[in-house]
């Protein structure tokens, strides 16, 4: 089973990620946490970003996911390579061929969650904090999920406490999460 936070950065999908992975580990389950790549990038991100730092991105995201996969039977990433190339089609433009790739990949998503804006991002010395940035990638994902028809729950604005909860209720009703044990 795997399981995605998506969304713009410094909306607390890490914090999720890690949340959720402690909470089925009490349940017994073996759960591996895909980190988010951008920051090992030896290439520029953020608004500085190019396609081939976009790509090496998005392919790491792959590469990690595979890894992950084939030692846990659970994996909670902390975004999907939809969200990366959401980042990429800011920067560089719509590609095709990976963009092909990436509708294919997504469907070895079993749970997507959207997390929404929420207040201003967190300087890190990393993510850029640019409001109008941190929006644009929101709203791109968005577009993106929309015109792709993909499934995908979001989270409610302004509920973070209950966030957690909905997440592990939502996964351990899951008929993929029950065939695990």
């Amino acid at each position: 089973m795997k399981i995605a936070f998506i969304g713009a950065h410094g909306v607390g999908k890490t914090t999720l990620c890690y949340d959720l992975a402690s909470a089925l580990k009490r349940k017994g389950a073996n759960v591996d946490v895909v980190k988010e790549v951008a920051r090992l990038s030896p290439l520029p991100i953020n608004r500085k970003t190019s396609l081939e730092a976009q790509t090496w991105i998005l392919t790491t995201q792959v590469a990690e996911e595979i890894r992950s996969s084939s030692g846990a039977p659970v994996v909670v990433c902390d975004r999907s390579v939809l969200d990366n190339y959401a980042y990429m089609v800011l920067a560089c433009g719509r590609q095709r061929p990976i963009e092909r790739f990436v509708d294919w990949w997504m469907k070895s998503y079993d749970l997507l969650f959207k997390v929404p804006l929420s207040g201003e991002a967190a300087a890190d010395g990393i993510r850029d904090t640019d409001e109008f940035f941190i929006r644009s990638i929101d709203q791109l994902v968005d577009s993106l999920l929309a015109e792709k028809k993909i499934r995908y729950e979001a989270l409610p604005p302004g509920q973070r406490d209950a966030w957690i909860d909905q997440v592990r209720e939502r996964v351990l009703s899951d008929p993929g999460f029950a065939r695990l044990f």
